[in-house]
């Protein structure tokens, strides 16, 4: 039987703990996902000091690959905020285990093609008339980065695994550590072995690898996981059809969005100033990149909410959770946009030592901000 909404202490102290629940999924959620996001822009970041080729070469291999394979991983992965929310609410804990074995049983093969186009990406960019230069540079950096594909699928299905077990706190902490280890393994790959824009690819991989083993190592090892991990099982290749129908779906809804910035940096190779131009754009939607981890942190924490009530069997609840969530997603596009505006003159400095890249960034961080407050509540609500 649902449990009604109105307790002994009136409506609103359920509106108030409903908060409270939100923020504490949502809170680490963000961190977490920020940090997550920092360990390619981190890798951009010292890739920019070292020329504006290598930055622009970079940029548009980061953003093919984003487009390409990490979207479609990241988007089919997140099938699992419903799966494992509404197992997890439906206290059939063993569920979540299969699932989480069920997706990256699914995204191996998916990576194993996408390797493949990686494989060509210079001669892809060339096809489609990007810089001659550019388009070899971005292939050579894209092919370290090949590696990584086969680490970040089952990174998200890790993530994805705890999150709907309101487990957040261990992600924004294994994130953090991440984060901290990248600065020191880019700084050793690209200066200190003097690789140069290939170690600061081929760091993504041993951060990423560095996260998902400490994930897993928790997962394998803590008490708190006993009931939802059982270790390994043949029906994780069972039902694979049933995870497909809704894992492309929650594929596209990711992807599309990432996609239209994404093929921005692209076609800014066919501008008059290539590398400059590709530059900064990339810059731009790096910056959207990191201040999006904001909605999306909220809307990973509705999603767990919204499962978990109707796992559970108490819409009404759903229903407050979603009227609470765009209330909060009004109040942070505000306030994320606003820091937007405030830090333009000093965000370029940090991916290249060029005023005039610089000076560029700052004219284009207020549209930025603009375009935040438009589509914070798109991603916000499309969690539920």
């Amino acid at each position: 039987m649902e449990e009604p909404l109105v307790d002994k202490t009136g409506e609103e102290s359920l509106v108030v703990i409903e908060v409270k629940k939100q923020l504490y999924l949502a809170g680490p959620l963000i961190v977490g996902s920020l940090l997550q996001d920092v360990v390619q822009m981190i890798s951009v970041m010292f890739v920019g000091h070292l020329g504006e080729l290598a930055l622009s070469s970079a940029s548009i291999a980061t953003s093919f690959a984003g487009v390409t394979g990490f979207s479609l991983l990241s988007g089919m992965s997140s099938s699992l905020d419903t799966l494992c929310g509404q197992a997890f609410g439906a206290k059939q804990h063993h569920l979540l285990g299969i699932y989480k074995q069920r997706a990256i049983v699914v995204l191996t093969p998916v990576s194993a093609v996408v390797a493949v186009i990686w494989g060509y990406t210079g001669q892809i960019l060339l096809l489609f008339g990007q810089d001659p230069e550019i388009a070899m540079e971005a292939g050579s950096y894209i092919r370290w980065l090949i590696p990584s594909l086969f680490v970040y699928g089952p990174l998200q299905c890790h993530v994805r695994f705890l999150q709907t077990q309101n487990m957040v706190l261990l992600v924004m902490l294994s994130s953090g550590v991440t984060a901290l280890n990248h600065i020191l393994v880019c700084w050793l790959l690209v200066y200190k072995l003097g690789l140069g824009n290939k170690g600061a690819a081929l760091a993504n991989t041993i951060s990423y690898l560095t996260n998902v083993s400490i994930l897993a190592l928790y997962i394998r090892l803590s008490p708190s996981c006993k009931s939802t991990w059982t270790g390994l099982s043949t029906e994780a290749f069972r039902d694979i059809l049933s995870f497909l129908r809704l894992a492309i779906p929650s594929a596209l809804m990711v992807c599309w969005e990432w996609w239209s910035f994404e093929l921005l940096v692209l076609v800014s190779g066919f501008l008059p100033n290539p590398k400059l131009e590709a530059s900064v754009l990339s810059i731009s939607l790096n910056t959207i990149s990191l201040v999006f981890r904001v909605p999306y942190g909220l809307s990973a924490a509705i999603s767990t909410r919204v499962s978990n009530e109707l796992g559970a069997g108490r819409p009404d609840a759903a229903r407050l959770a979603t009227q609470v969530i765009m209330v909060l997603g009004v109040v942070s596009s505000i306030l994320v946009a606003l820091a937007i505006v405030l830090v333009r003159n000093l965000w370029g400095y940090a991916y290249s030592n060029d005023k005039e890249v610089v000076e560029y960034i700052s004219r284009i961080m207020p549209i930025i901000a603009l375009a935040f407050l438009f589509d914070d509540m798109q991603c916000v609500l499309s969690g539920k």
